[in-house]
């Protein structure tokens, strides 16, 4: 038997049960079934007695005989019930679901072990769809017997708890042959380890509670490890062999606008984040860092300046965002700051015209368009650079893998890349998931920023929430209203949306209200912002369009009606479209009186913190690092036992001792780091391709 052995020739099992297991639980090796671990353990070491019960919902063992057995019909529900007696009373066994086969089987009047939940009933006790043991227990039994996964399909063919302890018994007989080492001496004498075979013996027929616990540290360690050391072994790897262009210099262009065009006093973590892309920039390496700042923490003047770094080298750089009101609100922001600059700008979009294309292309080849802002339009075979030294992606998350490779390919030796997030992304799956990147954080907001209040308010306060807007209209202001846009029920929200155009128009007839939402052509997007944003409307009513890249300082209030529908990053989002001046800003969130608790906590998050990091945290384990990442459908994040959200001490450990053997063997080829290298090539090679940045 080995590891890649088909699970029909495991004893107890044979091709058709192998089949069945195969299509409800995915297991079809060896492999697959030392890796099948246990969800929890039943303690068999103690025996009640029915006398002696006291609570409901114990999982309990009991030793006795069963006395008699009926089918009981009540309506069209049958049931299976029998009597169970030791020396001190009798309980009810009850079978909601059984077969005819499982009722001639019952063992009458012999003495057997029963396990299970108890339940009670008028001082009456019950135990439904209990486990049955027949024989005698032998000294040494295991105390604590796993509880695997299951299904009705398979407790209905006879594939129960009994039957995967017996053929996982079976196949753990076999584990000194099947089970090698994976971490050096050094490694298991500093963590303190089991041996890889005593875990996988002890994490399905553990000796006691404490010898669960250490296997499943090392098991969580192991995942975490190898899956870091892919990645660290590709960060090594792009900074050893990834040629890039050196930018030595730090010019007038960059001189000029520092000292004489620069609106504002930089933050400490803009200057520590300049500093270090500045670091990355100098060296002949392609630069690929990850640039993380909460919405309105000053992530473009960064990418600004790293631009202006660039030109002062003699490269032109591209900013490429994901939609184009993204595109044009960073167009329309880098321009104004470089008003009187004499600096060379465009924008590139689907919508722009053959004429403004033409003068683009022809600019890019000459050298004299420095700065190219875009949407996907950018990719194009036709959009080629005299010399593209450096690369932003904004909201990365948004682009594959291979429209970001055609990004790199447009210059010979590759762009740096600086890639930007406003969305935040918990410690947990930044050390995990982008720890082949450099992370940047800019975790400061501009001086004079005010906290944006948020509130919770409900149908019944909606007198008093439309009052509070018109006192903020009276004194200068601008309000958001945002309705939900869920893709599935377009044609529902549509209606919603305009109805509630309708009654805001209603409430607020002495104002001029705009709106905007997907459907609308580009140029009709762009009046409506631009509406709105010259202050001739004082209301815009839209859907979640304006989620990222729509700026209006001026704007100090945000109602987001049905908040309840709207996840919790893209709250925080919208909420950051408010905020932007100096002046108080608000979030108001409206939901319906009946929430769920999901829900609830979404909303007491939103009102307890602006802190985009913490969101993320508390949205994670609401969600699931899968829907964080945008990767719920490719199963990269489907460890078998770490649990991204609540094993961040398991995940610092394991990236600390990457770094460390890296740093010490980064080929991985002293005596004691063969025996990762040689695992990691078998099991782990070619694994983290998905995560591949550039």
């Amino acid at each position: 038997m080995t590891l890649e052995t088909s699970i029909e020739y495991v004893k107890g099992i044979g091709p058709e049960k192998a089949k069945l297991i195969k299509s409800v639980l995915g297991i079809s090796t060896v492999e697959d079934l030392l890796t099948f671990y246990p969800i929890r353990y039943l303690d068999k070491s103690k025996v009640y007695k029915i006398s002696n019960l006291q609570e409901s919902n114990l999982e309990i063992q009991l030793k006795g005989k069963i006395t008699h057995v009926q089918e009981i019909q009540t309506g069209k529900i049958k049931r299976l019930a029998a009597k169970f007696n030791d020396d001190t009373g009798t309980m009810d066994l009850v079978w909601f679901q059984y077969s005819k086969w499982m009722k001639e089987q019952l063992p009458i009047n012999r003495e057997i072990y029963i396990f299970g939940k108890i339940n009670v009933f008028n001082n009456q006790y019950s135990m439904p769809h209990p486990e049955i043991e027949i024989e005698e227990k032998k000294e040494g039994d295991h105390r604590l017997s796993p509880i695997y996964p299951s299904s009705e399909k398979l407790t209905k063919r006879g594939l129960n708890q009994r039957f995967f302890q017996t053929v996982l018994k079976n196949v753990c007989k076999e584990i000194p042959n099947l089970i090698q080492e994976n971490f050096p001496d050094y490694m298991i004498k500093a963590f303190k380890f089991l041996s890889r075979q005593h875990t996988y013996l002890n994490i399905h027929f553990p000796k006691d509670l404490e010898y669960v616990e250490k296997a499943d540290n090392r098991l969580k360690f192991e995942e975490s490890f190898f899956f870091q050391l892919g990645f660290g072994l590709k960060k090594l790897h792009h900074k050893t062999q990834s040629f890039g262009n050196s930018f030595p210099i730090v010019g007038d262009y960059f001189t000029n606008f520092y000292q004489n065009h620069l609106p504002f006093e930089l933050t400490n973590a803009q200057k520590r984040v300049l500093k270090e892309i500045r670091l990355d920039m100098k060296r002949p390496i392609q630069m690929n860092r990850l640039l993380q700042g909460d919405v309105g923490s000053g992530k473009t003047m960064v990418a600004l300046l790293t631009m202006l770094i660039a030109m002062d080298n003699g490269f032109q750089s591209c900013l490429m965002a994901p939609t184009e009101i993204l595109a044009q609100q960073h167009y329309n922001g880098i321009k104004d700051l470089l008003e009187g600059t004499g600096i060379n700008i465009r924008i590139l979009t689907g919508s722009s015209k053959a004429s403004q294309r033409k003068i683009i292309h022809e600019e890019l080849q000459n050298g004299t368009l420095s700065i190219l802002v875009g949407t996907h339009a950018v990719l194009e075979d036709k959009v080629k650079f005299k010399n593209l030294g450096l690369a932003i992606i904004d909201e990365q998350h948004r682009f594959g893998v291979a429209q970001r490779a055609k990004l790199w390919a447009k210059n010979r030796i590759p762009p740096h890349i600086l890639v930007m997030t406003a969305t935040p992304i918990p410690r947990t799956l930044a050390m995990s998931f982008y720890s082949d990147l450099d992370v940047s954080v800019i975790d400061e907001m501009p001086v004079g920023r005010k906290p944006i209040i948020t509130a919770h308010r409900r149908e019944k306060d909606r007198t008093f929430v439309y009052n509070f807007c018109r006192d903020e209209i009276k004194k200068g202001r601008q309000v958001y209203f945002v309705y939900p846009l869920i893709e599935e029920s377009e044609t529902l929200d549509y209606k919603n949306l305009m109805d509630g155009l309708e009654h805001v128009m209603n409430s607020f007839s002495d104002y001029n209200v705009t709106m905007l939402h997907g459907k609308m052509k580009p140029d009709e997007k762009d009046a409506a912002m631009n509406y709105f944003a010259s202050g001739k409307a004082e209301i815009m009513v839209a859907t979640t369009v304006i989620e990222v890249g729509v700026n209006v300082p001026n704007a100090s209030v945000m109602v987001i009606e049905s908040a309840e529908r709207f996840g919790l990053s893209q709250l925080h989002q919208l909420r950051g479209r408010v905020g932007r001046g100096a002046e108080q800003s608000y979030c108001i969130l409206m939901t319906s009186d009946k929430l769920s608790k999901e829900s609830r906590t979404r909303i007491k998050t939103m009102t307890e913190t602006n802190d985009g990091f913490k969101i993320s945290e508390v949205d994670m384990q609401l969600r699931g690092p899968g829907d964080i990442l945008g990767t719920q459908q490719s199963g990269v994040v489907d460890f078998k036992k770490l649990d991204l959200v609540n094993d961040s001490a398991i995940i610092k450990a394991t990236k600390d001792a990457v770094e460390k053997i890296l740093e010490n063997d980064p080929l991985l080829v002293k005596p004691d780091n063969l025996i990762i290298k040689n695992y990691y090539v078998r099991y782990y090679k070619g694994e983290n391709k998905w995560s591949k940045i550039s």
